[in-house]
């Protein structure tokens, strides 16, 4: 280099360590300046450009207009060349005039002017691609201007000294490219326009990150502005950004889809290959190992492949910048050691310290930033692919995994693989860490760092123990916590049940039993966490403890100085971090590889097979063929129909009947291609349209559950409505026909959603209708009207092709064909005309059932006024709400509650507001409102503000005060340890040195250890003490909430969806389980940590006070924006959170009628639609943890900058080991003082799941189930008589009289018929009596007894209800019939017997331990009826109540129930809720209903005598 710069004058040599370091004022030699420094920047540029270029080949945003801003900056670059090669051509013209310049300086400026000139092109070709501001560029202009401020400072210095300008052309050249080169770097700091075309000029509310400068990424700046939003006023969801194009979820899940299509045909042919082979190939191919299952980890891997790299490649340049400042540590201690050192070397290795840090802080975020994107994404995507699987599985999956379980998959598994992501780079990053820690280790220690690595690796295998273990406890755990959720939801579904029979204490029990399991688990995994928790704290001092012991020992001469201790201490904090990070690592990993097996499972089972039912070909004329077809539900199970041979011709009308169970549903769903083919063929030509037999209603308006998709025609959505009898009912809803309907159709009548069902049906005008029973759930009249108007040969369904299932005798006649039914085979078809001919079973069948069809024809519906039987559909009472008869009335429009206001369904975060009471006008007004929305249960709402102290004060509670107090008392002892330990080790490394070594070193070493032992105990202690707390909450709060909400009163559960109740007990409790108690632990941590570190650096440079106070108020600052933002943004994520798994609830329940129909795209977008709405405050969430972290940590890096400053200042009356512990405390404080922001919000959003759930805790309860000094006699009630003397009752406060002052009685042993229109109070006085509703005035008597006088479960135990929807548990059948084991098994089969079910139970291998799945579903409809009947014969109380269900049965069921009711039940009093006449016109007496006043009350002869109420309605019915 000496010869490149010539000799003579400008001569110089290369390096000159005098003038460069051993002075007080230091400087470069003019050899150095013009050569290497003037070199740097252009050997940065040049080395990025290639993959810059790369980048900019592949990003391309469109071009960006020629602005004043990128002319200026090329006429800047287009400058500094010129300045270049002006510098050129002077030292040509210098060699022709024979004062031959040095070589550097023909090099130098060709060197410069040539990256000149690639700067401005590249400023050009960033524009033409779309890049509004260049990180390349800007780094490069900052590199120029750093070397050129030295030579700045020495040409003055030089110029000075020598009295005179030696070179003044080239002095000026210099000032000027240093003027342009600062003015370049300025400009560069400014953002361009944005590209054309670009999504930003047509977004509202663009994402700021996209179009911000490089600056403002690095540090994360344009975060800013939002976060001085969510500080002024509570964010909402439109002041969320929109997504960018590479995070909707259509385009990831896209992605993942087509991977994990790959790797499933690179995988063997799937399953149904299989199936079809059976005997000995079958066994060879089961035999193949099952290692080729598709994997879905390469596919996720294969998908995301970019943004992992990117990620590793921050995470490497982090990880490399991480070590510099303990060398930089080593050289400042030995720098205060040396008092005739210049003072500028310490403030050179202070700012050094600072700009290490800085770059450190700004890299490590890029990196976290970049990783946590991904996570979200890869969450996206396995929802998406979720989703699309759930909608294509078969039943028997479907049969195998409740509903809950698939939503465990979406929201628990995908959620666990977002959470373990940002932890992967981990597995290579940990070791690399480890290995250049003990590298500088060894160069300072020597051999002794063995001996630390040595514990390491021993205590490895013990920690994988653990977490073996805990991995165990943890599946083991997650088992006992979905069957809870289950229990819960079957619970909650069947609620009235329960209260109606009183059984709520043994399913207490059943969910009591199986969370004292869960707890049981869940404390020995916590103490397992605490011996984990133990082990870590201690492994780093341990490792610090033993090497230092092996080093002071090995060799008396080993001395240990400050330089010595300090800087492996720092090495060994560094090494702290990866072994730390580990243990999460581990048991991240454990989990997410259980949730790998449950999705990869999940995604791997059979889907429906789309070629099952033909769609192109079919013989001419027909509309559905189905040839010689065997069907089964599942490939295990035997077939349900088989040897099927039928055909119906296009545009016929064609019946299926049967008795219960026969297959008819079955018949139904083959033709649908839902059920598995075992054989034949089946042949459907043209759209259909689909009515199941249990109504599928979607949670939106009714109107959308109407035109279900389609694009709304007023004509044709006017006659579905008309044709299915809806408008009466539109005139009754809160909102007409925006009225929104609640989950699963709460809030309509159970004919209301057949109708509504039936009406999607009508406007879908589609080929083929499947009728799956639709006329059950509704009254005769309405089902002849619907059945005229719709389904007929008169209907506006003629000319189509139609398939009816039905029970109804009176409408065969009309039927072009019908297809009888039994045990799955067609026994036989024909006309109805020829089949009565035929005499067959069939024609015995109608003998018995039909009525007198003259009289059914001649009076059928002349005279009626249409409209007014419509509303009659007495059958709207069938709901699962209390009742919801008063629809008629204004009940019905203030039908929406107060409640919605109050709590979500959300996830933990969202706080509940408290209950606002209103007074009467307050109440009008909100009914006013209703009116006009006709919502029933309004959006979730966010709470906002900060969570209230109380919350901490309960759970504080919870857990218990005295064991609160003990945790923080041990935590402060831990630090003090910790400290001490420290002090010790400075005042051990300050001694003095006699003869090369130290004098009192094992007394050093013993208190040291002593010290350190102490740190771990304390540490271990107050993790058990944690445990024993927080599972004493974990158990207190869920009983608190699980008692008040089985006493909960009815209505409750009728205004609150039960998603909401669930989410308290699944998500809440499960923060209140598992997050919050390790929460507070890292909170204790780190704040102490702060201190202790606080306290130390004053201590020793007591001058640091001074900028703890600017430091600190940043920090508050910082801490409040971030605390206020996002905890808003917490909230809203989990408020769009649940919409997400409500909505795949929905649709897994309704994913044969959305087949049916054919919506399956559109149901996609829905569901991608709502996971957007999520990430779109997921995403802006993660910015807001970095841009916290990078102010955070600014201040953190002030800390070390300070702590170092102070050291050199004050070197004077510092001893070494004081500045190596100051210092070394303060490179620590960054990671400190930002996890203590983050535990505190963290805890903040995760205690809002403890407010929660005791909001629910508190809710008003029902009266008492048993007052002990009021029980009933023994034997109550011995008649059974009933009377209601002046009773009123209202549905709940503020609302009208639903019955008014009602006064009969009814003698013991009568049987009571109770007719009367929809809303006219039937139902209601039936919940009266078992004191569902209670009394607003007067009293109901049984034999004399006041029963509000009495516990709800004396009462209710001695009463005995038929309900009308039959509902069982998932359990077996001795328990759906007797749960608390009261009976013998005898009484229970004869029971059986009685209820004609006895062959059934019979037949079935399990017998009384026959599994009933959830809701019973392996039971057909009129089967479980049969099951409530068992119960009721069991249970043989003096009064029954019988809600007649007996639509969705047979007329042979039917029959067979009435029969057993009179002759089991003869002297009991008997009170029907009568919906077929036919069935009370033998009672002694029917009472009919108006509008909640006893309108006739007689027997029925002298009622039809009367020709009131009753005659009209015998009349109708074809009775009188």
């Amino acid at each position: 280099m000496d010869r490149l710069c010539g000799s003579g004058e400008l001569g110089s040599k290369f390096w000159d360590a005098n003038l460069s370091i051993y002075t007080n004022t230091p400087d470069l030699t003019p050899c150095f300046q013009n050569s290497l420094l003037a070199w740097i920047p252009c050997i940065y540029l040049w080395a990025a450009l290639p993959c810059y270029l790369f980048y900019l080949r592949h990003h391309q945003r469109g071009y960006i207009v020629l602005t004043l801003l990128s002319r200026l900056k090329t006429v800047l670059g287009v400058l500094l060349w010129c300045v270049s090669w002006a510098d050129l051509f002077y030292s040509f013209h210098g060699l022709i005039s024979s004062s031959a310049p040095a070589p550097v300086f023909f090099v130098t400026p060709l060197v410069v002017g040539i990256t000149m000139l690639l700067a401005t092109l590249l400023i050009q070709y960033e524009r033409l691609r779309g890049v509004q501001s260049s990180g390349v560029l800007i780094i490069f202009w900052l590199l120029c201007v750093i070397c050129a401020i030295i030579p700045f400072r020495s040409k003055i210095l030089s110029a000075i000294a020598e009295g005179k300008i030696l070179d003044p052309f080239r002095f000026t050249t210099f000032y000027i490219y240093f003027a342009l080169v600062l003015c370049a770097l300025i400009l560069s700091c400014f953002k361009d326009k944005p590209p054309l075309f670009s999504t930003e000029n047509i977004d509202p509310n663009p994402c700021p990150e996209s179009s911000a400068g490089f600056l403002s990424r690095l540090s994360f700046w344009w975060f800013t502005k939002l976060a001085i939003l969510g500080y002024r006023r509570p964010l909402e969801e439109r002041d969320l950004w929109t997504l960018d194009e590479e995070d909707c979820s259509h385009k990831l899940v896209q992605r993942l889809l087509e991977e994990w299509q790959k790797q499933q045909a690179s995988g063997p042919q799937t399953a149904a290959f299989e199936q079809k082979i059976p005997g000995e190939d079958e066994v060879l191919l089961k035999a193949r190992p099952k290692s080729q299952k598709p994997f879905f980890l390469w596919a996720l891997v294969r998908t995301f492949t970019s943004s992992l790299l990117m990620g590793a490649c921050f995470k490497l340049i982090q990880d490399l910048l991480s070590f510099i400042n303990p060398q930089l540590l080593s050289i400042l201690i030995r720098f205060i050691s040396d008092p005739t050192a210049p003072s500028w070397w310490g403030f050179l290795l202070a700012g050094l310290m600072f700009v290490s840090s800085m770059m450190q802080t700004l890299i490590l975020h890029q990196y976290h930033h970049s990783i946590f994107v991904m996570a979200l994404r890869i969450r996206t995507a396995i929802i998406g692919v979720i989703y699309r699987k759930a909608l294509v599985i078969t039943n028997s999956v479907k049969r195998e995994s409740t509903v809950g379980e698939m939503v465990n998959l979406m929201s628990v598994d995908a959620q666990r693989f977002m959470d373990v992501s940002p932890f992967i780079n981990l597995l290579w990053s940990a070791p690399l860490q480890v290995i250049l820690a003990i590298y500088f280790l060894w160069q300072i220690l020597g051999p002794s760092v063995l001996a630390g690595v040595a514990v390491i690796v021993l205590l490895i295998p013990l920690n994988g123990a653990v977490s073996m273990k805990m991995r165990t406890y943890q599946v083991r755990q997650m088992k006992f916590k979905d069957s809870r959720i289950k229990l819960m939801n079957e619970i909650l579904n069947g609620i009235k049940v329960l209260k109606l029979y009183a059984w709520e204490p043994s399913f207490l029990e059943q969910v009591e039993g199986i969370r004292q399991s869960e707890l049981h688990l869940l404390r020995k995994g916590a103490y397992l966490q605490a011996i984990s928790t133990f082990i870590w704290v201690c492994t780093p001092f341990l490792v610090t403890l033993i090497t230092l012991g092996v080093y002071v020992c090995v060799d008396e001469n080993n001395v240990l100085d400050a330089e010595k201790a300090f800087v492996s201490l720092s090495l060994f904090n560094i090494l702290k971090i990866p072994l730390n990070m580990l243990p999460q690592l581990i048991s991240g990993m454990t989990q997410a590889s259980v949730s790998l097996k449950r999705i990869q499972d999940f995604l791997n089972q059979d889907e429906l097979d789309p070629q099952c039912v033909e769609r192109k070909t079919i013989s001419p004329g027909c509309a559905i063929t189905v040839h010689n077809g065997t069907f089964t539900w599942a490939q295990d199970l035997p077939p349900t129909l088989h040897s099927l041979n039928i055909q119906i011709s296009k545009g016929s009308l064609v019946a299926v009947v049967g008795p219960v169970g026969c297959g008819k549903s079955s018949l139904v769903s083959a033709l649908l291609g839902e059920m598995e083919k075992l054989e034949g063929t089946v042949s459907v030509k043209g759209s259909v349209a689909y009515v199941p037999q249990q109504a599928w209603i979607q949670n939106c308006t009714l109107q959308e559950n109407v035109l279900f998709g389609q694009p709304m025609r007023p004509k044709r959505y006017q006659q579905a409505l008309e044709t299915c009898a809806l408008l009466a009912d539109l005139n009754v809803l809160p909102g007409g026909d925006q009225t929104e309907i609640g989950e699963k159709g709460i809030n309509l009548s159970g004919g209301q959603r057949q109708r509504v069902s039936l009406a999607r049906a009508v406007y879908s005008d589609a080929d083929i209708f499947l009728l799956d029973d639709p006329l059950s759930a509704v009254d005769a009249h309405v089902a002849k009207h619907i059945f005229d108007q719709v389904i007929g040969p008169e209907g506006v369904l003629a000319g189509k092709t139609r398939v009816l299932v039905t029970h109804g005798i009176s409408f065969l006649p009309q039927t072009d064909f019908i297809i009888v039914l039994a045990d799955g085979q067609v026994s036989e078809m024909g006309h109805y005309s020829d089949l009565l001919k035929h005499d067959g079973s069939f024609a015995n069948f109608l003998r018995n059932y039909a009525p007198d069809e003259d009289q059914e024809d001649s009076e059928a519906l002349q005279d009626a006024d249409e409209e007014v039987l419509l509303v009659e559909d007495t059958l709207s009472t069938h709901t699962d709400l209390t009742d919801n008869e008063p629809s008629m009335y204004e009940v019905r429009k203030q039908f929406m509650r107060q409640m919605s206001s109050m709590s979500s369904e959300g996830e933990s975060q969202n706080r509940p507001v408290p209950k606002k009471h209103t007074n009467p006008s307050e109440k009008e007004m909100q009914v006013m409102k209703a009116k006009e929305t006709g919502a029933l249960i309004t959006e979730e709402t966010a709470e906002t503000g900060n969570v209230k102290m109380n919350v901490f004060w309960d759970y504080a509670r919870s857990v218990g005060l005295h064991t609160t107090l003990v945790i923080c008392l041990l935590y402060a002892g831990q630090s003090a340890a910790s400290i001490g330990a420290n002090v010790w080790l400075s005042a051990w490394s300050n001694d003095a040195v006699v003869d090369g070594r130290q004098n009192n070193t094992s007394q050093r070493l013993g208190v040291y250890a002593a010290l350190g032992i102490l740190q771990g105990l304390l540490v271990m202690l107050s993790a058990f003490t944690m445990v024993v707390g927080s599972v004493q909450a974990a158990r207190l709060l869920h009983a608190a909430l699980l008692h008040n909400k089985i006493r909960s009163p009815q209505s409750f559960f009728d205004t609150t969806p039960s998603g909401r109740i669930l989410n308290r007990f699944s998500k809440d409790i499960y923060v209140i389980d598992e997050i919050l108690a390790p929460t507070i632990l890292m909170l204790f941590n780190s704040f102490f940590l702060s201190i202790s570190t606080l306290v130390v650096i004053v201590a020793s440079t007591p001058l640091f006070i001074v900028v703890v106070l600017p430091l600190a108020v940043l920090y508050g600052f910082v801490q409040r924006f971030y605390v206020a933002t996002s905890r808003q943004l917490k909230r809203l994520e989990s408020i769009s959170r649940s919409p997400i798994f409500s909505h795949f609830s929905e649709t897994v329940t309704g994913t044969s009628v959305i087949r049916a129909y054919g919506r399956i795209e559109d149901f996609k977008v829905l569901s991608d639609r709502k996971v957007d709405t999520n990430q779109k405050s997921a995403y802006p969430f993660i910015a807001s943890n970095r841009w916290l972290g990078v102010n955070v940590e600014f201040v953190g890096n002030c800390v070390v900058l300070f702590a170092a400053l102070f050291a050199v200042i004050g070197r004077n009356s510092l001893n070494p080991g004081i500045v190596g512990l100051s210092v070394s405390y303060a490179l620590q404080v960054t990671l400190a003082l930002n996890w203590m922001i983050r535990m505190m919000s963290d805890l903040e959003s995760n205690i809002i799941a403890v407010e929660r759930v005791k909001e629910y805790s508190k809710t008003e309860t029902e009266a008492p189930w048993v007052i002990e000094g009021n029980r009933a006699p023994e034997g109550w009630p011995t008649r059974g008589a009933v009377e209601f003397r002046n009773y009123s009752v209202r549905y709940r406060p503020g609302l009208e009289l639903v019955l008014k002052n009602l006064t009969l009685r009814v003698q013991g042993g009568e049987k009571v018929g109770i007719v009367g229109r929809t809303g006219a109070g039937k139902s209601s006085m039936t919940l009266c009596l078992f004191r569902i509703l209670e009394a607003a005035e007067g009293e109901i008597c049984i034999d004399g007894l006041n029963v509000a006088h009495i516990g709800l479960h004396d009462l209710r135990s001695q009463l005995t209800i038929i309900p009308q929807d039959p509902i069982l548990f998932s359990g077996t059948l001795r328990m759906n019939l007797d749960p608390f084991g009261r009976y013998s098994e005898e009484d229970i089969w004869r029971a059986l017997e009685l209820s004609h079910l006895r062959a059934f139970v019979s037949s079935q291998p399990a017998g009384l331990d026959f599994q009933c799945s959830e809701g019973g579903d392996n039971l057909s409809v009129g089967q479980r009826q049969l099951v409530c009947l068992a119960r009721a014969l069991l249970r043989k109380s003096r009064v029954l109540v019988l809600d007649e269900a007996t639509a969705a049965i047979d007329l042979e069921t039917d029959d067979l129930i009435q029969g057993t009711i009179r002759t089991q039940f003869e002297d009991c009093t008997v009170l029907t809720i009568a919906h077929r006449l036919n069935t009370i016109m033998d009672y002694n007496r029917v009472l009919v209903l108006d509008k909640g006043v006893v309108a006739e009350f007689d027997s029925p002869t002298n009622l039809i005598a009367a020709g009131g109420i009753f005659y009209g309605m015998a009349k109708d019915a074809g009775l009188a």
